[in-house]
């Protein structure tokens, strides 16, 4: 909740004058039934015809007025929960986009949707039904009753014991559902999460032959969500009947009360007609006070959700900031680096212990799971050592300003992701500046500058993730990307996987005749695209278990010569 009070102080005004005007409406709606009471007693009962007209365009006057507070108080209620909402929902994707990887994978992205859609949008309406109800629902209620006894305090008894039973009615409903609306959120999030699973994994699902297995599954989910929907939405409905069944209680007590004390001169026909009124506001008001506790307790549910996201602190550590000594030989060194990630069974890396030198082509190879992007995930400081030093021209890499660390760094990872837009678009998000030219220079380099001007040259078009591109075609895209920004160090992790054997050599030698001094760490599963590197480093569940040239390694690597031999052991690698 401070997040959102925090988003409101932005509008306090509004804040402010919705729920007074909102008040001065309330205020006005008491009056109106001493007003018809003078009508019928003085008015009707009287024969002041003078008396019924003036009164009633004074209820006229009272209603446009009424009906101005209330439309302004309108406006600024949306005003502040549209501005504030909007600033919060800002406020969770900057934060979002801040976390470091492990965090986003903890959360999960479909998470991270509901809390920016859903969530936000369950906020706004409990914060705009709650600037123009919270102070006026209970207002009128306790208003009516006050000004029941005005009118006669023996008849104003019966709403004395009516309001608890409405309380007491509302409340038993509303806190039975509150836990169940958190339960059905929960459940929401499962469905968005399959939804995005199925969705994002369509071809594979078409490939297996899972539709109806898939559907199947996502209509059981859906069914839970629905049916816990439903539940809660019976134990709802009960509120309007139950409270309609005391109101409508009362009213015969009321009225037969009141016949008896007007049959004995103690009550006017007016009198009873404004009693009755106050009841009926009571009825309305209480009404929408108890959908106005579901809507906000709903609301609570959500900002606590969305305050989960942004109470969290997972910042990676820092050091005091350093300046860089780039005359110094070993451009990355990992010094005794071990990592390992919560709740993992071990380390994903042990000890290791590298230098790289400035402008050196290293090459980097491992079994599945042995630690490779890890290894390399540690240089842009994406994540922090569990043990020993990462230092990128000779300083700690938490001693760097983030952002210029990551400057001077261009990253492929294992899985190219386009955005929605153009070329143009995409290469600029690494070097905003960059012109035309070096765009096209960084796809030629890429080797696919001659298919993307076959699809209208920088102003292609990309569709979301790039699914317009081919696999290979948009690897190439996210190294064009990465080389427009013209880094010190360059990261390939796996970049080549989806491409033959003679692009990948003619995009190596590309990349190897690049005329900056270029650190240059490769990634690949391929000792073909490693061959040309000047040293390749050899990972076997976390540990650096060789490092050399390729002829090196398979006569002291038996982990390396392993895999060399089963990837040769057909032939058609040792042709490249």
């Amino acid at each position: 909740m401070k997040h959102l009070f925090g988003q409101l102080k932005r509008f306090r005004a509004a804040t402010i004058l919705a729920p007074l005007l909102k008040l001065a409406e309330a205020l006005l709606e008491l009056i109106v039934p001493l007003i018809v009471a003078k009508i019928v007693d003085d008015g009707i009962g009287g024969g002041d015809r003078t008396l019924i007209v003036r009164a009633s365009l004074f209820l006229v006057l009272i209603g446009f007025v009424g009906l101005l507070f209330s439309v302004t108080a309108q406006y600024f209620a949306a005003r502040a929960a549209v501005g504030a909402t909007n600033g919060l929902r800002r406020e969770l994707f900057r934060h979002a986009t801040g976390l470091p990887f492990k965090a986003l994978d903890e959360i999960g992205a479909p998470t991270l949707v509901t809390r920016l859609t859903g969530d936000v949008n369950q906020v706004r309406s409990g914060v705009n039904l709650g600037l123009r109800l919270l102070l006026r629902s209970p207002f009128i209620v306790f208003g009516a009753l006050i000004m029941a006894f005005t009118v006669d305090a023996r008849s104003a008894l019966i709403f004395s014991v009516m309001i608890p039973v409405l309380f007491l009615v509302a409340f038993a409903v509303t806190l039975t559902t509150i836990p169940l609306y958190r339960r059905s959120q929960a459940k929401l999030d499962r469905v968005v999460g399959l939804t995005r699973e199925n969705l994002t994994g369509v071809r594979v699902i078409r490939a297996f032959g899972r539709e109806d297995a898939e559907v199947d599954r996502f209509r059981r989910e859906s069914e839970e969500l629905s049916s816990l929907n439903r539940f809660v939405g019976r134990i709802s409905a009960l509120l309007n009947p139950l409270t309609y069944v005391v109101v409508n209680l009362a009213v015969i007590v009321l009225l037969r009360t009141g016949a008896i004390r007007i049959d004995a001169g103690n009550l006017s026909q007016g009198e009873l007609i404004a009693l009755y009124n106050y009841l009926s506001q009571i009825l309305v008001e209480l009404l929408k006070l108890t959908s106005l506790v579901i809507t906000i307790n709903r609301s609570l549910a959500s900002a606590k959700r969305i305050g989960e996201i942004l109470d969290r602190r997972d910042a990676l550590d820092s050091l005091p900031e350093e300046t860089p000594d780039r005359a110094t030989p070993d451009h990355v060194v990992f010094r005794g680096v071990s990592l390992t990630y919560p709740g993992a069974a071990g380390p994903a890396l042990s000890g290791i212990d590298l230098s790289v030198g400035r402008g050196e082509k290293l090459g980097i190879i491992g079994g599945t799971g042995s630690g490779k992007s890890t290894l390399t995930g540690l240089i842009p400081h994406f994540l922090d050592a569990t043990e020993g030093q990462v230092l990128v021209d000779g300083i700690d890499v938490r001693a760097y300003d983030t952002d210029a660390l990551r400057r001077g760094i261009g990253i492929v990872l294992q899985e190219p992701l386009l955005f929605s837009g153009s070329v143009r678009d995409n290469l600029k998000m690494a070097n905003p500046d960059a012109t035309d030219a070096e765009m096209e220079s960084a796809l030629a380099t890429a080797q696919i500058l001659d298919a993307v001007n076959e699809k209208g040259g920088l102003d292609a078009k990309i569709e979301q993730g790039g699914r317009n591109f081919s696999g290979g075609q948009r690897q190439r895209l996210a190294v064009a990307r990465a080389l427009v920004r013209r880094p010190e160090i360059l990261i390939l992790d796996d970049s080549s996987s989806a491409l033959d054997y003679q692009t990948d050599a003619r995009l190596r030698a590309a990349i190897a005749a690049l005329p900056e001094k270029t650190t240059v760490l490769t990634i690949s599963q391929r000792t073909s695209s490693l061959r040309d590197a000047d040293r390749i480093a050899v990972l076997d569940e976390g540990r650096l278990v060789g490092l050399g040239t390729h002829e090196e390694l398979l006569a002291t690597c038996p982990v390396y010569a392993e895999i060399d031999a089963s990837q040769n052991a057909d032939g058609k690698e040792g042709a490249v």
